[in-house]
């Protein structure tokens, strides 16, 4: 370790406090709250997503370019944005928190440790949301033809030119703009600050999977690893339940007790392998959702069960008078359905697939599901599969999530290339510009997709032992960890250290 790195170390006893969940699946990554969205694998299908009507009176919208790469495309639309200029002294940073793959929530203009920060230090905060998630409607509809101008590339230009213009406007030309972000906007929060230095001066950019894979079943072993913190069994009855379910779908007789168990919405039908593999990617969904937030502090986001966290559903697993291993996994599964008031779960991967080719911005997908796996698709791969044998799942290889490109937005299941040429363009694990640091949390499965060592000594990593997705993002409390504490408080120093700069 450098002397600049920053190694925040606690027992991984996991007794904290709060923590979002979901359940059901596939390979999408959360539909929800602009910073810290996130959840790269499933449909967040019981997302609270709460925005009041004084919130809908602050948005401000701004005249966007369609595409930023051709000249002969003339075209605009309006993005939405959110501005909190209470703390704002007159020659202070500009703070810029990137939207993600959902609607970007006007709670973050009150609640965050980047208020903080921007309270201390003076700065104007500008929430920008993403091209074609929440408000921010580029096209008439979501089709295939018309996502071509979502990418990462494109939202880091709707960046770069509202940071332009808004400057401008505003009188803020000579001001150090900061960017923040949370998961992929944490990405994007880097990837700005590397391919626009000019236009801003730092970026916190936090668990941020930076370096793009077809295929990520680490994702899974970190699942492993973070339940086995909380008890060492735990994973290994999670296994169990899962094996014994998967041999139970090869046998017809056992699909009317499946149904029944697990509360599913329709009698069970098998008749392919991506039917086995949805039902068993949406209930692994129920731990995988768990794990990524726990304990997180989310409940201001109008996010709902944040009561559920690693504790709750190893003490569900490992209580034998629930009966056997799958009997615990379907009392899980049970909790979950009660907890976001779903009366049943619907795991037909046809009715998944119709959804989510349904183009219109009133979709049942459109709140981001059909957005981000396009983006997944053709970017990013981080395909959560269970290819490993050093995690708890079995039942949903890789291939099961390139089928679906192919079945939704009939692309080819190859994505070596778009891979490639994601990493050529922003640089991987070996990304080289500088000011900018990198949270991230051990229980976090995407922290094995981020920077977790120092790369220069301006390129910084801090990494937080005990703490899951974007946890140094959310506002603080009693209850939290001393190394996450830490860990805001030395994030702070280093803005103050950049700014001087």
């Amino acid at each position: 370790m450098t002397e600049n790195q920053f190694h925040f170390k606690m027992a991984l006893g996991c007794n904290r406090f709060q923590k979002d969940s979901a359940v059901l699946a596939i390979v999408l990554a959360c539909v929800l709250c602009a910073p810290c969205a996130a959840r790269y694998s499933r449909p967040h299908r019981y997302e609270a997503q709460l925005e009041s009507a004084a919130a809908a009176e602050e948005e401000q919208w701004f005249i966007q370019r369609l595409d930023h790469f051709n000249g002969a495309e003339t075209r605009v639309w309006k993005q939405r944005y959110f501005v909190n200029d209470t703390f704002y002294r007159p020659g202070g940073p500009v703070f810029l928190m990137i939207g993600g793959e959902g609607p970007a929530n006007p709670a973050w203009m009150q609640y965050g440790t980047w208020l903080l920060y921007a309270q201390k230090l003076g700065a104007l905060c500008l929430l920008l949301e993403h091209r074609f998630y929440g408000k921010s409607h580029p096209t008439e509809d979501l089709s295939t033809e018309n996502l071509r101008f979502l990418s990462s590339r494109q939202a880091l230009a709707d960046l770069a030119h509202f940071r332009t213009v808004t400057a401008a406007t505003r009188g803020l030309t000579n001001s150090k703009w900061v960017a923040f972000g949370g998961s992929y906007p944490g990405s994007l929060a880097a990837w700005f600050r590397l391919k626009y230095p000019h236009l801003v001066h730092a970026s916190v950019a936090t668990s941020a999977p930076v370096h793009a894979t077809v295929n990520f079943p680490e994702y899974l072993e970190v699942v492993w690893r973070s339940l086995a913190a909380e008890n060492p069994e735990c994973p290994l009855v999670v296994k169990k339940a899962s094996d014994t379910l998967g041999e139970r779908l090869n046998d017809p007789k056992t699909y009317d007790n499946i149904t029944k168990d697990f509360r599913l919405c329709s009698k069970l039908q098998i008749q392919s392998k991506m039917d086995s593999a949805y039902l068993l990617e949406s209930l692994a969904g129920n731990f995988m959702d768990v794990v990524q937030y726990n304990e997180d502090n989310r409940a201001f986001e109008g996010v709902v069960g944040t009561n559920i966290t690693i504790k709750v559903l190893c003490s569900v697993m490992l209580d034998s008078s629930l009966g056997e291993p799958y009997d615990r996994y379907a009392a899980v599964a049970r909790l979950m359905q009660s907890t976001f008031s779903q009366a049943c779960i619907n795991t037909q991967y046809k009715s998944y697939i119709q959804d989510m080719s349904n183009t219109s911005w009133s979709g049942p997908e459109a709140g981001g599901g059909r957005q981000w796996v396009y983006q997944t698709c053709t970017e990013f791969g981080f395909y959560q599969s269970t290819d490993s044998p050093n995690q708890p799942f079995s039942g949903f290889p890789l291939h099961y999530h390139l089928q679906q490109c192919a079945d939704i937005y009939n692309l080819s299941t190859s994505l070596d290339d778009a891979i490639q040429q994601t990493n050529e363009e922003y640089g991987g694990y070996d990304i080289r510009t500088t000011r900018i640091v990198f949270p991230n949390g051990s229980i976090d499965p995407w922290h094995a997709l981020g920077v977790t060592q120092d790369i220069t000594s301006d390129l910084l990593a801090v990494f937080i032992e005990g703490t899951a997705h974007c946890a140094n993002m959310y506002p603080a409390r009693a209850e939290d960890l001393p190394q996450l504490s830490l860990a805001r408080d030395h994030i702070f120093i280093l803005l103050q250290k950049w700014l001087a700069e």
